[in-house]
């Protein structure tokens, strides 16, 4: 777009219609004219092009003056264009892979198997943040450091199975763990999202000591419990070596796991079918959004030398006209 730097000189312009009426009022007064006694000495004198050109000469100059007047505002091409600045948060998955975690109650397949696919859904739709991934069962172990390299986080997240870890559930362990890896972080936001099916029974902290931690290092935890309520089938094998399942109470405790998220500032989930996970994983999506800030900027293009050597180019060759072609005496 156009715009003029200086818009007080385009009040010049004003002087366009006053130098317009001076012109016509010379003319009707006769003052740029030679008279004769009759027109019929020059019949052809105001009908030529030549004629025309010389009647006129005077607001071709003015033209040129307001050429030179929109130079003197100076014109300038204008490009805008946003830039926009991201600032990423800091987001620990922390995973149960204890045996638990093999329950068939998210059919058709197992709790582990489904938490990998919405989780792995969840990191797909990040795309400035740092998410790193701890699992843990009987203990704990960075499986994969904070990185933006998604596919691979991904990687390492397919590759997590159950019986990589000493059995058993280790909450307290498995948050220290997480806020030890995520409390010197950068970034203004740091979140863990912990996702169990149990309840602490190894390890020698306690988790909400480790929470505790964590609020101290001003880092936001979601709790997630994921299971049927009730019962659930837990597969098995017989002493022939065939699979079947047996019906095992599921047993999260959904009061330590508020403990935990309240006392950070988090929130605590239940999730008791895959639908509900992806549900919970959206919702945090939601509240855990990417900073995005945005400036607007222009490039300005100059134009004034162009109004300038327009002007000027269109005097010049009035001026030489009215001297040469256009001249009216000898």
């Amino acid at each position: 777009m156009i715009h003029f730097a200086y818009k007080g000189y385009l009040f010049l312009l004003l002087l366009i219609p006053l130098l317009v009426w001076w012109n016509i009022f010379l003319n009707k007064q006769g003052q740029r004219f030679i008279f004769f006694s009759s027109r019929e000495l020059v019949p052809d004198s105001g009908k030529t092009l030549k004629a025309f050109f010389i009647k006129h000469l005077n607001y071709i100059k003015l033209v040129s003056l307001v050429f030179l007047i929109l130079a003197l505002a100076r014109p300038q091409l204008l490009n805008y264009y946003n830039v926009e600045s991201k600032k990423g948060i800091d987001i620990l998955i922390t995973l149960d892979i204890s045996g638990s975690m093999a329950s068939i109650d998210f059919k058709p397949k197992n709790r582990l198997e489904v938490a990998k696919e919405v989780i792995a859904d969840f990191i797909r739709k990040r795309n400035t943040d740092r998410i790193g991934l701890v699992v843990f069962a009987g203990a704990s172990y960075t499986k994969c450091p904070l990185t933006i390299d998604y596919e691979m986080l991904d990687y390492f997240l397919k590759q997590t199975e159950i019986g990589e870890l000493e059995d058993g559930t280790a909450i307290g362990m498995a948050l220290a763990s997480s806020v030890n890896r995520v409390r010197f972080a950068k970034t203004g936001t740091k979140v863990i999202i912990l996702l169990t099916d149990g309840i602490n029974n190894r390890g020698e902290l306690d988790p909400r000591d480790a929470a505790v931690m964590a609020r101290d290092f001003n880092i936001r935890v979601y709790t997630i419990g994921v299971g049927t309520k009730g019962k659930a089938p837990y597969p098995v094998k017989d002493s022939y070596g065939q699979v079947r399942y047996v019906l095992l109470d599921v047993e999260i405790d959904e009061q330590l796991l508020q403990e935990i998220a309240n006392s950070t500032g988090g929130l605590y989930f239940r999730a008791t079918d895959k639908d509900s996970l992806e549900r919970i994983f959206t919702e945090i999506d939601r509240w855990e959004k990417t900073e995005v800030s945005s400036r607007r900027f222009h490039e300005a293009k100059e134009l004034y030398p162009y109004f300038i050597l327009a002007g000027l180019l269109i005097l010049l060759v009035a001026e030489l006209a009215r001297r040469t072609v256009l001249r009216t005496l000898p």
